[in-house]
């Protein structure tokens, strides 16, 4: 495939994860300080924001596992996991975490339990999404292209 290709479909995937609601424009934010100097910026913070997530999940799972419920270390969890996402503009996400948070301030516990499947429904999709658009990114400088600016408006 001709690298012009390869960044046009680069720049309808990345539309649609917007479209999608899947990113927003903070995304937008973080790819913008990445230059010639640190061409991996977002590809690094994503994957850190990957790494916390992982430990975050787990974490929550534990916590309502446990016979009683300390509402406020799982909502410490949520509101950790809203922040880390919200900063890398994974907005669904976010989003899962506000509603989680609504239940841990009830102290509902199917409620949390509800949640913590969503967050990670919603977190797995975006994981996978952003491991596709960094793919196509490595296969297009590898084809000596560059990854296009994206203009979007909100």
């Amino acid at each position: 495939m001709e690298v012009g290709q390869m960044q046009r479909q680069w720049v309808d995937y990345t539309k649609s994860l917007f479209l999608e609601g899947f990113l927003d424009g903070q995304f937008l934010q973080l790819q913008q300080l990445q230059d010639e100097s640190n061409p991996d910026f977002v590809v690094e913070v994503v994957s850190l924001f990957f790494e916390d997530s992982e430990k975050l999940l787990n974490d929550l799972t534990r916590a309502l596992e446990q016979p009683s419920v300390d509402f406020k270390r799982v909502d410490a969890h949520v509101h950790q996991f809203k922040g880390s996402s919200s900063s890398i503009g994974a907005q669904r996400v976010k989003n899962a975490c506000i509603a989680f948070r609504n239940f841990c301030e009830e102290q509902n516990t199917d409620g949390c339990v509800r949640c913590v499947q969503q967050v990670k429904q919603e977190y797995y999709l975006v994981k996978s999404k952003l491991e596709t658009l960094f793919a196509m990114e490595q296969q297009i400088v590898a084809a000596g292209g560059s990854i296009p600016i994206l203009e979007l408006s909100f």
